[in-house]
């Protein structure tokens, strides 16, 4: 005997609640391994911050305190009297903002002529410009340092810009997008009279805005958190950008105040912040443009 229709309408939704069941389990499972790991990435934030409003003498009390007890503001004054963090923040800014501008225009013409123009060894060159990323750098750090000493770039801010104007990576990047970039924009303007200037200016460029955002965004936080390059190229206090300068908070042989040192690090993560929360959304955009045509 064949069963009502009430019933195979009863049937089918039990039979959907029950799929439905397992679907939201995952989604709530997914939720919660999310939360754990930004509780992973945001406690040190979180830890450093509150640290550096306590007191020299309740930073290391146990077990730790994750909100602030003692609201010592002082310790960012602290930061501006013994080091000119001013000077400093303007010299990681002008180093970082000229780093980015320059990997930008290098590694856009860089990248739209190994993807657009035929030229004798393009392709070996391009292979030698990959394997650079292969070399570490603590590997051409002397080379580096000896030549921007013979040029007179020593202990100066150029000295850090003009070695880091070409990027391996940023070229490799652009190249992936302006080669996605449809071919019968250039043979259009090309039978308009175009020349490549304007084709890679006025045509192609702009349809890699998405590649240049994500560029701009990981150079910014990559040069803004360099350490390495101006411990080795830079002597004078002055010319210090903002993490050679947090170091020096340390004192000697490790004597400072670890809270003054951390109010110094809460106040040079304000840039990086601001740039990724304003920078994300192309970012992202960038990411998934890439992947899709990719």
């Amino acid at each position: 005997m064949q069963s009502s229709w009430p019933e195979k309408k009863n049937a089918r939704a039990g039979h959907s609640v029950a799929e439905a069941l397992p679907r939201h389990g995952r989604r709530w499972l997914l939720l919660l391994c999310l939360f754990a790991l930004s509780v992973i990435m945001v406690g040190p934030i979180v830890w450093t911050i509150s640290t550096s409003l306590r007191t020299p003498a309740a930073s290391f009390s146990l077990p730790p305190k994750w909100l602030p007890t003692d609201m010592a503001l002082e310790n960012y004054a602290e930061v501006f009297a013994r080091i000119p963090f001013w000077r400093q923040i303007f010299n990681s800014f002008f180093v970082t903002l000229s780093t980015v501008f320059g990997q930008l225009c290098t590694a856009a013409l860089a990248g739209y002529a190994f993807a657009r123009l035929d030229f004798p060894g393009k392709t070996l060159l391009f292979w030698l410009v990959m394997a650079t990323l292969m070399i570490p750098l603590q590997a051409t750090i002397i080379p580096v340092f000896v030549l921007i000493s013979r040029i007179g770039l020593s202990d100066s801010l150029a000295a850090l810009i003009v070695p880091a104007l070409f990027t391996a990576f940023g070229t490799f990047l652009l190249r992936q997008y302006f080669m996605q970039a449809p071919k019968e924009f250039e043979e259009v303007a090309l039978i308009d009279g175009a020349n490549q200037w304007y084709i890679f200016s006025r045509v192609y460029l702009p349809l890699t805005a998405p590649g240049l955002a994500v560029l701009a965004v990981l150079a910014f936080n990559g040069t803004w958190n360099e350490f390495y390059r101006p411990l080795v190229f830079l002597i004078t206090d002055a010319n210090f950008t903002i993490p050679l300068g947090l170091n020096t908070l340390k004192g000697y042989m490790m004597t400072g105040s670890i809270s003054v040192v951390l109010a110094g690090v809460s106040l040079s993560l304000i840039p990086v912040i601001l740039v990724y929360l304003f920078g994300q959304r192309y970012l992202i955009e960038g990411i998934m443009v890439g992947g899709l045509k990719g």
